[in-house]
C-alpha cells in the first residue's frame, strides 16, 4: 500500500506494506531486556481457589495478569513527568503519532574515563542540517543481544547535555535512541540530557518524547522515514510503545 503525506507544504510518498519495527517486546519465554536493578516482568495466569485462567489448564479463556515497570522491561516512550514533582501522563501530552524521522548511526566517543558518550560534534555530523520532528539514534556496536540485554551496573554510553541541548533547538521534538537511558547510570540524580532535551530551566516542553530501548536492524540503512510512534493508554509518564519506521519511495 502507497501513501501520499504532506509535511511542511512539501508531500512525501511512503510505503505503508512493509513496516519496519523498531520496539523492543516483553518475552518471558526467554531472557528479557532489563535495566535499573530490579526483578523480571511477570506474565501468568489468573489463579482463584477453583479457576486458573488458562486454556492449558481446562480454562475456556487465557486470563492473564502483567507485571512489568514500562522503564526497565521494554521499548517505551516518556514525557516530561519522568523527571518533574507535577505529574505529567504521556497519553495526554503526546496527541500525534505520525512524524518525519531521520535515522542516524553513531559510535558513542570513549572518554578518559572509560565513559562512551554521544557528542554534539557527532550530532551536527550526523543530521547536516536536516529538518525533521524525530530522530531515531542506533549506536554501534549494534549486535541482537540488545534485544535482552542487562544493563544494570554496566554504564552504558548515554548522551552529553550539549548534545541534548542541541537536539531541543534544532526543534527535534521525538527521540528515540536504543539504550537504556539518555543519561549517564549513575549521575547523582541529575539527568542532565532529559532536563536539557524537554528544557526544564525554560518553558518546558510537555508535547516532546524521549523513547529508549528500541532497537534499529542492521538492515535498515540510515536515512528519513515516515515514523508511526504508537503507545498505549497509560495515565503515567511513561508507556510502552511500539515505534514503527516506513520507507519514503
Amino acid at each position: 500500500m502507497i501513501a501520499t503525506i504532506k509535511h511542511r507544504l512539501k508531500e512525501y510518498t511512503v510505503d505503508l506494506s512493509n513496516p519496519l519495527d523498531i520496539s523492543i517486546p516483553i518475552n518471558i519465554s526467554k531472557q528479557n531486556i532489563n535495566a535499573w536493578y530490579i526483578e523480571e516482568p511477570e506474565i501468568s495466569p489468573v489463579s482463584t481457589d477453583n479457576w486458573v485462567g488458562s486454556v492449558a489448564a481446562g480454562s475456556a479463556v487465557n486470563f492473564n495478569n502483567i507485571a512489568f515497570n514500562p522503564h526497565a522491561h521494554i521499548t517505551h516512550t516518556e514525557c516530561v513527568g519522568h523527571i518533574t514533582k507535577d505529574v505529567h501522563s504521556i497519553n495526554k501530552n503526546l496527541q500525534k503519532f505520525f512524524f518525519l524521522a531521520e535515522v542516524v548511526t553513531i559510535a558513542p566517543e570513549k572518554k578518559s574515563n572509560g565513559d562512551q558518550v554521544i557528542t554534539l560534534q557527532q550530532l551536527q555530523k550526523v543530521l547536516k542540517n536536516k529538518t525533521c520532528e524525530a530522530i531515531v539514534i542506533r549506536t554501534l556496536p549494534n549486535s541482537e543481544e540488545k534485544r535482552s540485554a542487562r544493563y544494570s551496573n554496566t554504564n552504558p554510553p548515554y548522551m552529553l547535555e550539549e548534545a541534548a541541548v542541541y537536539l531541543q533547538e534544532i526543534g527535534i521534538k521525538h527521540l528515540l535512541i536504543d539504550l537504556p537511558s539518555v543519561d549517564k547510570e549513575k549521575d547523582e540524580g541529575k539527568l542532565l540530557a532529559h532536563n536539557a532535551f524537554w528544557n526544564t530551566k525554560g518553558i518546558i516542553r510537555f508535547n516532546a518524547t524521549i523513547t529508549e530501548f528500541i532497537y534499529v536492524p542492521n538492515s535498515i540503512k540510515d536515512g528519513t522515514y515516515f515514523l508511526n510512534l504508537m503507545i498505549a493508554p497509560f495515565e503515567n509518564d511513561a508507556s510502552p510503545s511500539k515505534p514503527i519506521l516506513y520507507k519514503l519511495v
